[in-house]
């Protein structure tokens, strides 16, 4: 378990003060300035050194990212923090948003530093409405405070933070759909190259950053790159906020280390599962987007990047939903399904026509009115959507589906059996 000295987000239950001061208690803006004149090398390569990966689902290199960003540039430099959190199970960058909202703002100050940007704009969740007040109110008071604008932090670097609300459409919390969100047109993820890194908001260079991402920076910079990569394994450093739901005793979202087996994760935080660990069926573990995993995968499998691959799943967002044998996950993923294709832009027929597709065969797979040729067919589709999309929705519409056959085939081949068995029955 981590130790409670190695955590980032102190106040992620809001037991304590949100505002300015309680932050300041909690030792964020304490030495900004300093850091900032250390420069922007020495910030991207500390980050670099963390081994941060980005924690909105991607998990690519925080550090090496930023440096993407140009040295010189003719035009503003931006970076976007994606606060658009909508994949199904997650809610940490909510609760960061609402209880500790002072970390966001300070490492959307010296990310900004690091990349040579101007100015930061938080894209909220549009549904997130008292988080995106609290987020607002705080930034009015480091702006009063003198931490962000003119000047910032006394350190000569001028530095603005806007906060844009979302209108609750999941593509959105794509990076490119965002960008053309915040332009003010629809959002449907644009075409890349270029990236945005070379031409983002505005065509102008950008980086797109998680919440997460952006706000445990400043704790890495003050404590050090190598105090963040002493935590968890090689290749999936640090601390990580986890968000459990589904059948466990006690729902909740925690820090931990990277790494920490599942079955420590939900037992040590959550109480446990509904009617103990033998009363599991399935865990999705990082999302309603990444392939579900067994109870005998989840016995053993770690919680991070690498380890969660291995098995054919992904640490996502990490979401982890628990279902107990009274699931019908069959059911669940029909319900998932309908889920991607009511969020689906439209833009990429594979998605636009897949999607839909998929969801009405998993609909009649529920009741079993199917036949056994038709799950080859349904997984064969997957695979014609995977990766033939401009941005990820397709993927994720299609990895759910995959891990049910992968793993409960034989529980939609006896729904198949039942079915037929009962209409011959009622024919006879």
């Amino acid at each position: 378990m981590l130790a409670d000295k190695d955590r980032i987000f102190t106040n992620l239950y809001g037991q304590h003060d949100w505002k300015l001061a309680g932050a300041r208690a909690r030792g964020d803006w304490d030495g900004t300035k300093e850091l900032i004149l250390k420069g922007r090398d020495w910030i991207v390569n500390e980050v670099k050194a963390s081994g941060l990966r980005g924690r909105g689902g991607a998990g690519f290199p925080t550090g090496l990212k930023w440096s993407f960003m140009p040295k010189t540039s003719e035009r503003p430099c931006y970076l976007v923090i994606n606060a658009d959190e909508s994949e199904p199970g997650t809610c940490k960058d909510r609760d960061i948003l609402r209880h500790d909202p002072h970390k966001l703002i300070e490492g959307a100050l010296l990310a900004g530093v690091g990349m040579n940007a101007c100015a930061a704009y938080i894209y909220v969740r549009g549904e997130f409405y008292n988080e995106g007040l609290h987020l607002q109110a705080a930034v009015d008071e480091a702006y009063a405070a003198g931490l962000i604008g003119k000047n910032a932090c006394g350190s000569g670097y001028d530095y603005d933070v806007f906060v844009h609300r979302g209108a609750g459409a999941y593509i959105c919390g794509e990076e490119m759909a965002l960008l053309e969100s915040l332009e003010g047109r629809k959002g449907q993820p644009r075409l890349k190259p270029p990236f945005p890194a070379g031409m983002g908001l505005y065509g102008c260079p950008t980086t797109v950053n998680n919440v997460e991402s952006i706000a445990v920076a400043p704790t890495i910079l003050r404590r050090g790159g190598a105090w963040f990569a002493g935590i968890g394994r090689p290749k999936n450093e640090g601390t990580k906020v986890f968000c459990i739901s589904g059948h466990v005793e006690k729902p909740c979202n925690v820090e931990e280390a990277m790494g920490i087996p599942l079955k420590e994760l939900i037992e040590k935080h959550a109480g446990g599962v509904r009617g103990g660990w033998d009363n599991l069926l399935a865990i999705i573990p990082g999302g309603a987007s990444v392939p579900l995993l067994p109870k005998e995968i989840c016995d053993t499998v770690l919680m991070d990047f690498d380890a969660l691959r291995e098995v054919k799943s992904g640490l996502g967002t990490a979401a982890v939903i628990v279902m107990d044998k009274s699931t019908d996950v069959v059911k669940a993923i029909a319900r998932l399904s309908y889920f991607y294709k009511h969020e689906s832009c439209g833009q990429c027929t594979p998605c636009r026509e897949g999607t839909g597709w998929l969801w009405r065969v998993m609909e009649r797979m529920v009741k079993g009115n199917a036949t056994v040729a038709e799950i080859d067919m349904l997984l064969e589709v997957t695979y014609e959507i995977e990766g033939h999309t401009i941005c990820a929705l397709g993927d994720a519409a299609a990895w759910p589906v995959q891990g049910l056959i992968r793993h409960f085939r034989p529980e939609m081949e006896r729904r198949i059996a039942e079915y037929r068995k009962d209409a011959a029955v009622r024919v006879a």
